[in-house]
């Protein structure tokens, strides 16, 4: 009976976790696309927010119950499934890390520009970009991470 909520926890936590990555960087992406400062500003607010409130409490619900199901089913943590997802794990995590931080510095970058009615700054573009390319390397590694789990294949 504790696998099972467990197991429900780590499906829910997973999902809001991809979910609420997914959506925020496709709401992000987008609202830049639209160059309306006051737009991307309350945007950006808006994105730091959600991170912190769904994917970093996912993020670490996500991770504790899927050490307790590998503690309760007893798999072994020699398992290349298992490396393999942790490696994913510790390879998003470490994306997100510096994409909320630039998230962040975006967020206060155009907030400064509306207030002072410029525009935004190239520093504002060279984050933005940086934000760009770091969710590549997340998006693939958690993507594989939930193939990972969902497979367990002993050699990948």
């Amino acid at each position: 009976m504790l696998y099972s909520w467990i197991k429900i926890l780590h499906i829910i936590s997973s999902s809001v976790l991809f979910g609420t990555g997914l959506g925020t960087a496709f709401y992000m992406f987008y609202v830049n696309l639209q160059k309306d400062i006051s737009l991307i500003a309350e945007a950006t607010k808006q994105v730091v927010l959600a991170d912190w409130i769904f994917t970093a409490t996912s993020g670490l619900l996500q991770f504790l119950t899927g050490m307790i199901l590998v503690y309760l089913k007893d798999y072994s943590f020699n398992s290349l499934w298992l490396k393999g997802s942790l490696i994913g794990y510790l390879i998003a995590a470490s994306c997100w890390l510096p994409v909320v931080w630039l998230q962040m510095q975006c967020r206060d970058l155009a907030f400064t520009a509306v207030s002072r009615n410029e525009t935004l700054p190239t520093s504002y573009y060279s984050k933005f970009y940086c934000w760009c390319l770091l969710g590549i390397p997340a998006f693939i590694s958690i993507t594989t991470v939930f193939y990972l789990m969902t497979n367990k294949p002993e050699v990948f």
